[in-house]
């Protein structure tokens, strides 16, 4: 709320200083009045590249009034036909057309009426002439080294500002420093010349940017003659010149920079020194340039008067000039008169005060003339003031006051209009305003009047003056209504009365409601490197809605509209979003609403949180032998309160330079007493660690040495590893560089049988291992080992129980039987060995069995041994995955830690019958309306004798219910084929097929099709496209006596898109040609005779290209330039060329089941005939399992689709 109420005190306060600014009276245009000049230039340079140049001055009065120029104080024709009148004012422009010299001067405009006249401030016109260096013979200068000499520039006069540079012929600028100095008139003086000042191309450049001019002095020679006696000399000032004695003054405009320079001749080069006396120089507003020749004062005011002293010295004396510095300054207004409007008979007082240095004179003009020589009745005049009494009409005039001096001259109008009316109110009649709840409301009611007037408002419903604290009527006629209230709604009425009447006008007001806003979410906290997204949500007036603005601002800064260039803020709208937070975004963030009427704002605070500072300034204290205190101060948090300190050391003496962690205390701890070990040198650091992470670790401490001492501790993780027969090879974990306390580090190692009362045996070693002989194999010992170094032994150590090396078991156990429990898997039971044989720690039992041979073929099987292991003391395992109807070998072995015993002597059984694995494949190779004939492979797993199939169906239509599954029983293996009748037209089935042993059917494969509808022929559709670019080659059958339909396809085409169909009948033979003569079929020849028609027109039009001097093919040309409009067509006929028989064309040949040797022949399904036998039935129906191998020279299919030719079996 309190945002909203800044926000709408600040717009009132607006509006209140606007009202107050337009308190003097505005004379309406429609009353009669003096002339008030409104425009008028200042000084006008005529640049030599302007086309014209406008002298301005226009004015307003009622009458209009008329314009007359002077210049230098005389008439100036504006009949001048060389220049051009504006139409309505007093502007002129002047042509650049070379007669501009003629004008330069100062100009004055004077606007009159019947009233009266004003006049402008003068107007400068001036003409730059084109600055030149006069062409002279510069005399060559000849010095000593040493001396000193000035090089004049003298640059001709032209328009401020003036640049003076000297450099050489090649441009390049003379080096100035504290021997070469440029004075503020362009000179170049030298201190002392040295042999390296000779040139002859000393040349000054005097640049006016304002002209876009650059002029060059004619070069000057210097010559330094070398001498072996140079004298010293003491200081002698060049600037100011000794002319000037040693004071002298200089004046300078107050707000303008003072220059001071002073440069002397000396050898050595002399330095230079300001002061000034009786005070010091200004602070922040003086410098020293040029080697300090050049003393610069900015912004003078009036308490930089006074004497400044230089003093230029080297170690033969000094030399010194005083500057006694004037302050002087143009007039300046402090009351300036102002016009007023006056009523009959009324009295009045202008004034007129104005500053400078030196003192300003005051003058008076009425008209633009003198005051003494056309005084008003009733005028008392003074320097300083003008009051009158008793006004009447006639004199209403335009007084002048002037007030110059010699840095120039200001001036000033002042209307004096007596005029008596009738209020005019300027503001219009049923205004209509509005304001939101709790708002000023103003009112305006503009009028001009005299005599003065009264304003009074009403509502208009009332004839009662509006009373109350919250109403309040301004100077200008403005209504303010403060606090408003939906009651304030409604018409009002303003009534202004003077002494001659009153007029009155209506403003309606109306009351919108206060828009409002609301920030989410409020005071985040988002981790750095976080998204950050706040909304903006606002509720306005609906009649301000579309006025309604929203902007985001950051600690009173202002985003751009949409956010940074980067993207990293982006503003949508109610939304701001910034990703990758950083602290700097940290702040509070405001929105902002601003509609027609009103304007607020909600701030939201982000804080952003990140990993803490580093902490700071570690200390050491109270440093014992094991214990020393550490204490640090915290770094800044990051607005996430540290939790925890986490103290680390360095000291490893194997790892130098690597931090371990040592302890951590709560964060609200700053100091710790950390637990030392002896012998390490020390050095700490802290990381401190809140709720986004950890702090970069601090500095280290100083380094904290603590004194050796014997070991605490003694190794760990006794044991024996990878030991002999008879032998312990013993290992411990050795002691960690932080664990040994000191220097000399050794192991002491004892050892003795178990349970024996002889005495220990030990031996002292560095490493962490030793080898001990025994003299039995596997037996157990109680051995130590103790931590010793130089400063004495670590505490007594455990005993632990080892056992020398073991040795291989040296018997097998033996195997009692063998157990089938189903075709693949047996159990085996043996007896264990006894404890004195295994010669170490039983770790377990293996079995190693291999396949012999098959029951089914009796082919012997090569020898491949399986393993499987059985942990701890058993007599019996479990033998998984063994094959059906086999012949099998098994033994059994003892093992321990040292490796396996010996076999067993093998044991031999046999498994049992299985189910077999699933026919290789299912093929419905032929349907008819009412039946359907299947194919299959054997399994590739028989497990067993075949002794037939189980082959079952049913009706699996496109709907949810599924017939009854019919079922057959094929009891002859030998026969990989059947036909099903009796079945349903137009029906979709699914066909499950098991093959089967005599323990019974194994797993099923499946297959589904469609009988055809009422009288279709038994057919089967090829569906795949076939590509007429490769060469042709018979289509394989796969039931003798049935008929196929060969799709022709374009490419892309779906199955229905045939272009033609054709019925192939195929025959079924036992020999490699299972094609009958097709020589005599109808379409057959009349397919030859196309062919060869076709041919002849080719060779026709090579005959016709050849004879025209086409030397080439046509397949060559459309290889060379191919056409694609052509290359369409041709992939959508049917059939194309090849200019080689062996060189296949486009595209390729789908094989309707497998991939098609490209080279084969119409005999290429020998190798299902007599190739093997096997493959067919003595009634030739095709059974053997057909794989889509390929061979060398077949292509396989792109997926173009060109038409190839019906083939018929």
């Amino acid at each position: 709320m309190g945002t909203l109420l800044s926000g709408r005190g600040l717009i009132t306060f607006l509006i209140l200083l606007l009202l107050k600014l337009s308190t003097a009276t505005e004379i309406p245009l429609s009353v009669p009045q003096v002339p008030t000049i409104t425009k008028q230039s200042k000084v006008q340079v005529a640049f030599p590249f302007d086309e014209y140049f406008q002298i301005e001055c226009e004015a307003k009065g009622n009458p209009p009034p008329m314009f007359t120029w002077t210049k230098d104080d005389k008439p100036f024709d504006l009949s001048d036909p060389r220049i051009i009148v504006s139409n309505h004012s007093g502007t002129f422009k002047i042509p650049n057309e070379g007669h501009i010299a003629h004008f330069q001067g100062k100009y004055r405009c004077f606007a009159s009426n019947k009233l009266g006249v004003a006049m402008s401030e003068e107007i400068e016109f001036i003409v730059p002439g084109v600055p030149k260096f006069p062409k002279e013979k510069i005399d060559p200068l000849e010095v000593e080294e040493g001396d000193p000499i000035v090089l004049q520039c003298s640059p001709p006069k032209g328009l401020p500002p003036l640049h003076i540079y000297w450099m050489n012929i090649e441009l390049e600028h003379i080096e100035q420093d504290e021997r070469v100095y440029m004075s503020q008139k362009g000179d170049l003086y030298f201190a002392n010349v040295e042999e390296k000042d000779s040139r002859n191309d000393y040349c000054c450049f005097a640049a006016f940017p304002r002209l876009r001019t650059i002029v060059q002095k004619m070069p000057m020679k210097l010559t330094v003659n070398s001498s072996n006696s140079i004298k010293q000399r003491k200081p002698r000032l060049l600037l100011p010149p000794l002319d000037s004695g040693g004071e002298s003054s200089v004046a300078v405009l107050r707000g303008d920079t003072l220059l001071l320079e002073c440069f002397a001749e000396g050898l050595p080069t002399p330095q230079v020194e300001w002061t000034k006396l009786g005070g010091d120089l200004p602070k922040g507003r003086v410098g020293k340039e040029n080697h300090g020749k050049t003393l610069k004062i900015e912004n003078v005011s009036y308490q930089d008067k006074g004497n400044y002293r230089c003093v230029a010295s080297n170690v033969l004396g000094t030399a010194g000039h005083d500057f006694h510095v004037i302050v002087e300054e143009p007039p300046r207004w402090t009351k300036k008169p102002e016009s007023r409007v006056y009523s009959t008979g009324s009295s009045g007082i202008l004034l007129c005060e104005a500053e400078g240095e030196p003192q300003p004179t005051i003058k008076w003009r009425v008209n633009g003339f003198p005051v003494d020589n056309h005084p008003f009745s009733g005028d008392v005049i003074f320097p300083r003031e003008i009051s009158f009494t008793n006004l009447q009409p006639n004199h209403t005039a335009v007084y002048q006051c002037e007030a110059s001096n010699v840095h120039g001259t200001i001036l000033a109008n002042a209307n004096i209009d007596v005029v008596d009316v009738v209020p005019l109110i300027q503001t219009k009649d049923e205004e209509n305003y509005a304001t939101v709840v709790g708002y000023s409301a103003f009112l305006h009611c503009e009028f001009f009047a005299s005599p003065e007037a009264i304003v009074t408002w009403e509502t208009a419903d009332e004839a009662q003056p509006l009373e109350g604290s919250r109403y309040h009527v301004h100077r200008n006629g403005t209504l303010q209504i403060n606090r408003t209230t939906e009651e304030d709604a409604g018409s009002y009425s303003c009534w202004v009365e003077n002494a001659l009447g009153k007029t009155a006008v209506t403003a309606n007001l109306d009351i919108r409601n206060a828009t409002k806003l609301s920030v989410s979410p409020k005071n985040p906290r988002v981790p750095r490197s976080h998204v950050l997204e706040l909304h903006c949500e606002s509720v306005c007036d609906s009649h301000l809605k579309h006025s309604l603005r929203l902007s985001w601002s950051k600690d009173g800064d202002a985003f751009e509209f949409n956010g940074t260039e980067d993207g990293r803020i982006i503003i949508d709208g109610a939304n701001l979003t910034i990703s990758n937070v950083t602290l700097e975004d940290q702040g509070n963030y405001s929105c902002s609403a601003q509609t027609a009427l009103d304007s607020v704002a909600e701030m939201t605070q982000v804080t952003v949180l990140d990993a803490p500072d580093p902490p700071e300034n570690l200390h050491l204290s109270e440093r014992q032998n094991r214990s020393v205190r550490l204490s640090w101060q915290a770094g800044d948090d990051h607005n996430s309160n540290i939790s925890e300190y986490i103290i680390e050391f360095e000291g490893n003496r194997e790892e130098p330079g690597r931090w371990e962690e040592l302890t951590r205390v709560p964060g609200k701890e700053t100091t710790a007493l950390l637990p030392l070990a002896p012998y390490v040198r020390y050095q700490f650091r802290v990381v401190a660690v809140n709720e986004v992470g950890r702090s970069q670790p601090s500095r280290p401490s100083e380094h904290h040495d603590t004194p050796p001492a014997a070991p605490d501790k003694n190794p760990q993780n006794i044991r024996v590893e990878a030991s002999q027969p008879k032998e312990m090879i013993i290992k411990w974990e050795p002691l960690k560089s932080m664990e040994q306390n000191g220097p000399g580090l050794e192991y002491r190692v004892s050892w003795k049988p178990k349970g024996a009362s002889e005495e220990w045996e030990e031996e002292t070693v560095t490493n962490h291992t030793l080898r001990v002989m025994t003299a039995t194999v596997y037996a157990p010992y109680d051995v130590q080992v103790q931590a010793v170094n130089q400063l004495g032994a670590g505490p007594e150590p455990q005993s632990v129980t080892l056992y020398s090396g073991e040795d291989y078991p040296d018997t097998a156990p033996a195997i009692h039987g063998v157990d089938i429990i189903n075709s693949t898997l047996v159990k085996v039971s043996w007896s264990t060995i006894p404890k004195d044989r295994v010669h170490g720690h039983l770790k377990g039992y293996q079995i190693n069995w291999w396949k012999t041979k098959s029951l089914l073929d009796g082919r012997a099987h090569p020898k491949e041994v399986n393993i499987l292991r059985f942990s701890g003391q058993r007599n019996y395992g479990m033998v998984p995955s063994l094959d059906p109807f086999s012949e099998f070998h098994l033994t059994v072995l003892a093992y321990n830690s040292k490796g396996a015993g010996p076999e067993s002597e093998p044991y031999i059984f046999q498994t049992p019958e299985g189910v077999p694995e699933q026919p290789a494949f299912l093929k419905v190779i032929k349907v008819d309306k009412d039946t359907a004939t299947l194919s299959w492979g054997l399994p590739k797993k028989l497990n067993g004798n075949l002794t037939g199939y189980l082959l079952q169906y049913q009706i699996i239509n496109d709907t949810s219910e599924i017939g009854e599954l019919n079922a057959i029983n094929i009891t002859t293996p030998a026969k990989p084929s059947w036909r099903l009748s009796n079945l349903n037209a137009t029906t979709k089935y699914k066909f499950y097929l098991r093959a089967c042993t005599s323990k019974g059917c194994g797993k099923p494969i499946t297959e589904e099709s469609a009988t055809l509808g009422e009288g279709s022929e038994g057919v089967r559709k090829i569906t795949e496209g076939v590509n007429l670019t490769q060469k042709i080659h018979p289509v394989e059958v796969f039931e003798p006596g049935a008929e196929h339909i060969v799709h022709l396809m374009t490419k892309n085409w779906g199955d229905n898109d045939s272009i033609f169909q054709d019925v192939i009948e195929t025959r079924g033979r036992e020999y490699a040609g299972l094609y009958e003569d097709i020589s005599t079929q109808g379409w057959f020849i009349g397919l030859m005779c196309a062919v060869a028609l076709l041919t002849l027109m080719l060779l026709t039009v090579c005959f016709v290209k050849r004879n025209k001097g086409g030397k080439y093919s046509v397949k060559e040309k459309e290889d060379l330039h191919p056409d694609p409009e052509v290359q369409s067509v041709k992939d959508e006929t049917f059939g194309e060329y090849s200019d080689s028989d062996e060189k296949p064309l486009k595209g390729s040949l789908r094989s309707l089941n497998r991939d098609m040797q490209a080279t084969e022949s119409a005999d290429s399904l020998v190798e299902y005939g007599e190739g093997d036998h096997g493959l067919f039935n003595e009634d030739g129906s095709f059974i053997g399992a057909y794989t889509g191998s390929k061979e060398k020279g077949s292509v396989e299919s792109n997926g173009s689709s060109t038409a190839t030719f019906p083939l018929r079996a």
